[in-house]
C-alpha cells in the first residue's frame, strides 16, 4: 500500500488524461448551506497538491455563498474509462488573490469577459441579455487585457479523507482511503 495519496492522485489523473475523451480534471463539487440543504455541480480541477484541490469560480455564486456559510466540500472525480474515482473531503478556504490573478491570466480571453458579464446563479431574464452584457464588457476592455473582477477567484478543498475507489468484477470493488493524521496519512481498505 502507498503511503502517498497526492502521489497515486497524480498517478490516476495522469491516465484519466490519457484515456477520458473530455475533461479527465472534470469534479463533482459538493456544498451545503448553513442550514445543510445540499447542492452539487461540475467544476474544473485547476491545481492540487497537500495543500488542497483548487477550482474557480465567481464568488457570488450560490456554491460560493454555501461555502461562505458552512466552508466544507467533498470532491468526486470519476473516471469512466479507468473505471476509477476518487473522493475527497475537507474544509474549503479562498485562495489568496495573487493565485486567483495569476490563474485568471491564463484564461482564455473570452472566458474572462464572461467573468465580467456572468451574474452566476442569478436569474436570467434570457440569453440575449447576457450576449449584450458580454458584447459590451468586450467594448470595454478592447485593446487591453481583462483584470480579474473582484468578485470572482480560487477555492481550496483541504483533504482530509482521500478515497480511492477501483471497479472490480462481481461489485467485489476495491476501496482505499486515506485519512489525514497530523502530518501525514493512515491508509486502510473499506468494504465495498
Amino acid at each position: 500500500m502507498a503511503t502517498d495519496p497526492f502521489q497515486l492522485f497524480d498517478e490516476w489523473l495522469g491516465e484519466a488524461r490519457e484515456s477520458e475523451p473530455n475533461d479527465a480534471n472534470a469534479m463533482a463539487l459538493a456544498t451545503a448551506d448553513a442550514s445543510g440543504r445540499p447542492a452539487v455541480r461540475m467544476v474544473l480541477l485547476k491545481d492540487h497538491g497537500p495543500n488542497g484541490f483548487v477550482f474557480y469560480t465567481n464568488r457570488n455564486s450560490a456554491k460560493a455563498a454555501q461555502l461562505a456559510g458552512n466552508p466544507r466540500a467533498a470532491l468526486l472525480l470519476h473516471w469512466k474509462s479507468l473505471r476509477r474515482q476518487v473522493r475527497v473531503e475537507g474544509p474549503v478556504e479562498q485562495e489568496p488573490d495573487a493565485r486567483s490573478d495569476a490563474y485568471f491570466a491564463s484564461r482564455s480571453r473570452d472566458s474572462q469577459l464572461g467573468a465580467w458579464a456572468s451574474d452566476q446563479s442569478q436569474p436570467l431574464d434570457d440569453r440575449a441579455t447576457f450576449e449584450r452584457r458580454f458584447e459590451d464588457m468586450a467594448r470595454r476592455f478592447e485593446g487591453a487585457d481583462v483584470p480579474r473582477p473582484p468578485h470572482w477567484g480560487g477555492y481550496s478543498v483541504r483533504p482530509e479523507r482521500m478515497e480511492f475507489w477501483s471497479d472490480r468484477p462481481h461489485r467485489l470493488h476495491d476501496r482505499r482511503l486515506f485519512t489525514r493524521s497530523g502530518d501525514g496519512w493512515i491508509e486502510g481498505l473499506l468494504y465495498p
